[in-house]
């Protein structure tokens, strides 16, 4: 299994594992219970080496990914103590995926082993004019069996500050929604901020019950909600005026789409919007917006050569909530986040492994990339 280039790993006290982190403080904070706090679903990612077709593949590279780690892993890179919470299969494959969520620093003491199988994703990485390709494999997978009142949750949030989860766990089945209803629940009744990424995947709502349905019943637990430009469309079926994807995609028009949103779920205190201009599939621009009652914009980020695109959005989500556990501005938190999640579009696997000295310095200077010695 290829691993990714990091800055250095630190060794973790109570394991031989390493743990890989662009953040001193990392293995430091190893014994501390985690103030953030993540569930839903890990996968064996297996992706076509360089730009081979699946027809043309005699191989793949081997990796493990999901949105929510993605998420809790960006965090500890960040100097936060975090959790990710999930059902795995108690057999070697679910230990190596536990494994690679710990070797980063992510505390993995709350999953459950059970069910007999991991989800896979097999990913083509697109080039030029045509576009990546995603085919899953993770039907009835372990979490997809998780039974409510099977996590603690009161005890996973007695330290913690912070609850994050996605719409691709809802999406999974009638048992992994009713588990994140319970968490939102616990979560809120624990005084906890509450965030969500929209994270609308058609391909995943095939148990019977809507998107809609499903997310309207979770939206009023949560204080920060987060998407792309066709989330709230596909799910709530809220759209600006000639809000489309295009190459060059207005920022301003969002405005209405996030107003739209709080007025529906007027719990909501921010909502984040990444905006992905697709030239082609080497070729993105990249910028996003964040509402609080006024939109907030800015720089936007000419990718002329995508290494790999999966995860742009929870590196984005990442960061925010670093920032705003952080106690930084609306706006300097838009900037980080988004300059963030620019700098994933060029490391391999999905998570974010960008320090926060590259960011902000990518942020105050703008990304030459010249190379440092």
């Amino acid at each position: 299994m290829n691993v990714p280039h990091v800055v250095g790993y630190y060794k973790q006290a109570a394991t031989s594992e390493r743990i890989y982190t662009s953040n001193p403080e990392t293995a430091a904070g190893q014994g501390r219970m985690a103030q953030f706090v993540t569930f839903g679903e890990i996968m064996l990612r297996l992706n076509t080496p360089g730009f081979r077709r699946f027809l043309q593949a005699e191989s793949f590279e081997a990796s493990y990914g999901g949105a929510e780690a993605s998420v809790a892993i960006s965090l500890v890179n960040y100097g936060i103590s975090s959790a990710f919470v999930t059902c795995l299969p108690p057999n070697e494959i679910g230990q190596a995926a536990i494994n690679y969520v710990r070797r980063f620093g992510v505390d993995t003491s709350h999953i459950t082993r059970a069910g007999e199988r991991i989800g896979i994703y097999f990913y083509e990485i697109g080039a030029n004019q045509r576009p990546s390709k995603v085919i899953y494999d993770r039907a009835h997978s372990a979490i997809a069996d998780v039974k409510p009142g099977s996590i603690p949750w009161k005890e996973i949030f007695s330290e913690a500050k912070w609850f994050h989860f996605t719409g691709i766990t809802p999406a999974i089945s009638q048992n992994a929604a009713d588990v994140c209803l319970e968490a939102v629940r616990s979560a809120k009744d624990k005084g906890l901020t509450v965030s969500c990424d929209l994270n609308y995947r058609a391909k995943l709502w095939k148990y019977g019950k809507t998107a809609t349905e499903i997310m309207a019943e979770l939206m009023p637990y949560v204080d920060i909600v987060c998407g792309n430009e066709e989330d709230c469309e596909k799910i709530f079926g809220i759209k600006g005026a000639d809000v489309r994807i295009a190459e060059e995609v207005s920022p301003e028009k969002y405005s209405e789409v996030a107003g739209k949103l709080v007025k529906r779920f007027p719990n909501l205190k921010r909502v984040g919007i990444t905006l992905r201009g697709s030239i082609s599939a080497t070729h993105n621009t990249w910028s996003a917006v964040l509402y609080d009652g006024k939109l907030h914009t800015t720089s936007k980020y000419d990718i002329t050569s995508v290494v790999d695109r999966l995860g742009g959005g929870d590196a984005f989500t990442g960061a925010l909530v670093y920032c705003l556990l952080a106690g930084k501005s609306d706006q300097d938190a838009l900037d980080f986040a988004t300059a963030a999640s620019a700098l994933k579009h060029s490391i391999l696997f999905d998570p974010n492994l960008a320090s926060i000295q590259e960011i902000e310095s990518l942020v105050k200077e703008g990304g030459a990339g010249r190379v440092q010695r």
